[in-house]
Formats: structure tokens, sequence, C-alpha cells
């Protein structure tokens, strides 16, 4: 079975040079272009189960991509529901199939034998049940581009083979990507053990049931269906519980996450660089002879990054009135920056296993064989004789410490790329370091910007708080049998708020590198800026003009932000994450 789809999205005309680029710096001046966006065609991303990226997830979750399901993953989902049948024939207890859930676990729904039209009739009647009862979220409405990202994982992880949804199901997640149906969910309520309250919400638009956006509008599930000429589905068997048993959700907000903070650091790097030009810094913290006594694979990068940028400034020129060694804040932003490279690289790995592989409770594993001499206990989770051989296998793969742990680590690396920021723009302030006049002269200009230094603390402070561990946070449920959990989505949400504050803080960092470069040039004609900051800082001044006299700092502030996160986001739109 294959689905075509070809939406249409906004493309980037820089996009084939950043595919040719092959440095950050590189990619920088090309993301520093003008950015006339023209109409051109979406391709459809193909499914397999198996090589989804989380670049494609953006293409799907923001860009309004359709996707092409894989024929043989398709037949592999087939399997899958074919086998799970054929283990529930043998009348041997299956968790959210023949048994109930949590504390009903014991509850038998069906017996064993063919599938009756009584048994059918039971079966979809607790599937409905099911997906209502666990449909507990609250909070705020999740972005839409999240629930596209959760639909998309949900749907790739299902394809693995390990759900035993109906391909009736996978289709309809299909259908509601291609189709722009966007189910209403509200996103939060998981304690990241599968995102079990979140989750249902997709289900039950899928039947019709609900709130979701078509073409614009939030409508009732069932309207929204009839107006793109679906039919609802029927959940049957293991179906609502394969649709909420999912880490989907907390998957899709770390995902997106992941890529927005790639993009962030390279940004930071390239203000922590003007920054130190604002300065007039020492380079020999990221010279290629330093980095080699200690050569961790993301600080190496960072300071490569760091080099490229500044190459042909002043700073790799001797100056009598530089000081031997600069504040801290302005010599380990290699080490700081390239341990969140470190960090992000392994969520970024961990993500791509979780997006790709089956994280359901009870798995069914296509084509497993019992081991020569396997005891009883083993056996009876396999189907040995029929058309479709395997096991179905209680477990917990649904935990996801994995990449939930990673995810946190980035939230701590972000805070710690947070305070060198907020410290290299309170030194940019004072005349000690850099030289340059504090206090504003008519017409002449100073670094100092004021009570800006608290707007600068406050920002750091929402940063740090943000960073606080919270992955075992967990209170027992379900009558103390779900005892543990991780808090992944709380997490993924709290990192997006780290980006967007550091997004932020950055954006001040700026304000005061480009006022201190711009009070240098004037003390010195002869003071060059690096091929890197310039084009930054040539670009920023178009927003944000050199400040002469005193003016409103928070209109400034607003679009120093307003102009990182457009830097940041053409960076998405052209499909890349340095």
């Amino acid at each position: 079975m294959s689905m075509q789809h070809s939406p249409s999205s906004p493309a980037r005309p820089y996009r084939a040079a950043i595919r040719r680029s092959t440095g950050i710096a590189a990619l920088l001046g090309v993301l520093l272009a003008p950015m006339a966006a023209v109409a051109a065609a979406c391709a459809p991303i193909v499914l397999d189960g198996q090589s989804l990226t989380l670049a494609q997830i953006e293409s799907v979750a923001r860009q309004g991509c359709g996707v092409t399901l894989a024929d043989e993953a398709m037949r592999r989902a087939q399997r899958s529901y074919d086998l799970l049948l054929a283990y529930a024939r043998l009348d041997r207890p299956v968790y959210g199939l023949n048994r109930g859930v949590g504390l009903n676990k014991d509850q038998t729904i069906f017996k064993g034998g063919e599938i009756s039209p009584e048994v059918r009739r039971l079966s979809e009647q607790f599937n409905r049940n099911l997906l209502r009862s666990h449909s507990a979220a609250y909070g705020a409405e999740a972005p839409r581009e999240l629930t596209r990202a959760a639909m998309l994982i949900r749907l790739n992880t299902a394809l693995f083979g390990g759900s035993g949804l109906q391909p009736a199901v996978l289709r309809q997640y299909a259908e509601f990507l291609n189709r722009g149906i966007t189910p209403v969910m509200f996103g939060e309520g998981s304690v990241g053990e599968a995102d079990i309250t979140i989750l249902p919400q997709i289900g039950l638009a899928m039947m019709g049931e609900g709130q979701a956006y078509y073409r614009g509008q939030r409508l009732p599930a069932a309207q929204a269906l009839r107006q793109a000429g679906l039919d609802p589905v029927q959940p049957f068997g293991k179906d609502a519980l394969a649709i909420v048993s999912s880490n989907a959700y907390g998957a899709a907000v770390a995902s997106l996450a992941a890529l927005d903070a790639a993009r962030l650091l390279a940004l930071a790097d390239t203000v922590a660089a003007l920054s130190l030009e604002g300065l007039n810094g020492n380079l020999a913290p990221v010279l290629s002879a330093s980095q080699a006594q200690r050569p961790y694979e993301g600080q190496a990068s960072t300071a490569g990054h760091i080099r490229t940028l500044l190459r042909g400034s002043s700073l790799w020129q001797q100056d009598p009135q530089r000081a031997l060694q600069d504040p801290l804040s302005f010599r380990t932003v290699s080490q700081a920056h390239g341990a969140a490279r470190d960090m992000l690289d392994l969520l970024q790995r961990q993500l791509l296993l979780q997006i790709n592989s089956s994280d359901d409770n009870p798995t069914v594993a296509l084509d497993a064989q019992p081991g020569e001499h396997a005891e009883a206990y083993e056996l009876q989770f396999y189907v040995t004789e029929g058309p479709v051989r395997g096991a179905v296998l209680p477990n917990a793969g649904f935990d996801p410490s994995a990449w939930a742990l990673p995810l946190q680590g980035m939230g701590v690396a972000l805070s710690q790329v947070a305070q060198l920021s907020a410290q290299r723009t309170l030194r940019l302030t004072d005349t000690a370091f850099t030289g340059l006049p504090r206090f504003l002269s008519p017409g002449n200009g100073a670094i100092g910007y004021g009570p800006i230094q608290k707007t600068v603390s406050s920002l750091a402070a929402e940063v740090r708080m943000l960073a606080l561990p919270m992955v075992t946070d967990v209170q027992p449920q379900a009558g103390n049998i779900e005892d543990v959990g991780t808090n992944a989505p709380a997490t993924g949400r709290r990192l997006a708020a780290q980006i967007d504050r550091l997004t932020m803080l950055l954006a001040v960092e700026l304000m005061h590198a480009a006022q201190a470069v711009d009070l240098r040039v004037a003390q010195r004609p002869d003071f060059m800026v690096g091929a890197g900051t310039s084009a930054l800082k040539r670009e920023f001044r178009k927003q944000v003009p050199y400040m002469a006299e005193d003016r409103r700092n928070d209109e400034d502030i607003v679009r120093a932000v307003d102009f990182l996160v457009r830097h940041r986001q053409a960076l998405a739109g052209a499909g890349a994450a340095p």
C-alpha cells in the first residue's frame, strides 16, 4: 500500500548553496542572505519504519510535507497485525488485547478462538472506552507542528512492525498528515512512560470524536473527516493501546527542540565571536595548538567555527593593549558550547533510535524464534505454527530514559551557554575590561545600556531555572504498578522554553557586542571585523541601529530578538542544522 501527496511549502532560493557549503561560516553567510521565498513542491517523505530523520520530522511538522507508506513496511505491518491475532486465538493473555490495562490488567475482554462478531463487538467497545478513559491531558492546546510530528513518529514506529496496529489505522494516520487534519490536543499530563494521557486525543479524532483543525478551521473531528472525504476508523484488537502507549509526543517535542538548539548554538558562536571583538580579546584559547591539548570533538568544532568567523579580524594582529587573559566567559566559549554540542549529538543519536524502533508494550516480534533449549516459560510467548510466526512479549520498551536523560542534560548545557552569554554582556559594560566609554556623550555613543543589566540577570535566571532536573519527579500510579517515570515531554517543553529565553539573552548580548565593535572602530578606524562576524553585524544594524543617544531599550530588544529568531528559522527553512 502506498500513498502519495505533494503539498506546497515555501522553498528557500539559497537551499542548494547551503547543501554545498562545507563549513559553518559558509552556512552563516548563506543564511544571512536575503530570504526571498518562492513556491515549490514539498516532496513527500517515504516512511519505512527504519530510516526517518529529524530533518524529515521537521519538514512534515513545520512545512506541511506529506508522507508515502513504503510497500514493504505496510506488508510488515499487516504481518504484525496477523501475528497478534494468531496469538490471541491461542487464548493466551495479552495486555490491552484480550485483557484489560492498568489496574484491570487481569480482566478478560474476550476468550481465544476465531474472531466472532460478538468478540469483535466486545473488542471495539473496549478500544473506544480505553481511548476515552485515557484522554486526560490538560493545559493549552499543543502547537499543531507538535501534533503533526507526534502522528508522524507514531506512524513510523508502528511501521517498524512491533505494534500490531490495524493497517486501516496506519492509513488513517497518513491521511491525517496528507490532508492536513490536525487533532486538537492538550499537551500536558504525561509522566514520560508513554504519553498515554495525550495521544488518545489523536485516536479519538480518527474515530470522529473531539475537535480538529482542517483548512484553517477548528471543527468537530467528525465534520473534518466528512469534509476531507474520510471515514472514521473503528479501533479493534490492540489498536487503542498501541495508539496511546507510545512516546511519540515526547519524542516530537524533543526532536524539534534538538533541531532548534543546534541552530541556536551556531548563532551563539557568532554572537560570542563578535563580543570577543568588542572586548579586543585574546584568540589563544581557540587556536589549534591550544585545542589539541584537550581534543574534545564539540570543543574543537566550536573553536574551528570561531576561528573561521573571525578570519580577517584585527584580533589576529598583535596589540600591546590587549589583555593576556580574558574573563572566563570569553575564554571558555569553545568548552561550554562544545560540551553542549557533544550532549546534543548524543541526544540526536538516541532520538533516531526512538523514532525508528518499537516502544510498544506488549511488542510484536515478527519472525522471532525460540532458542533450541527454550524453557516452557519462554515458549508461551511464541506462535510457532501457521503462515505468520513470531512472539508477543510484555516488556518495558516504553521507558525513554535513553533519550530523556540526555534531553535533561541538554537543558543543563544550555544553562551553561546562557551563563557565559550573560557574563560576557555584563563585562562589555565594564570600561575596565573594554577601555570603551561607559556613559553617553551627545552624538558619540557608549557601551552602557544601563538598567538592561537587570534584563540580562532575569533571563539568565530563567534559563537556569528551566534546567532544574525533573526526570525522576513522578508519583506512583495505577495501584502502584506504574511507580517510575521520566517526565520526558515536560523536560522537552522546558528545553524549548530555554531556547526561547536564550535567544532573547543572545539578542541582548548582540546589542552590546555590535555597540562595542562600532565604538572600537570609531577609536581605531583600522580595526577590522572578521568575515563571519561582520556579516552578522551588518545585517543586524539594518534592524537595530547604532545607539548614539538614549532611546527605549525594550524596543531594541524586541527588534534584536526578532532578528535572531528569523535567522534561526532561516536555517530551519533551508533544512539545515549546523
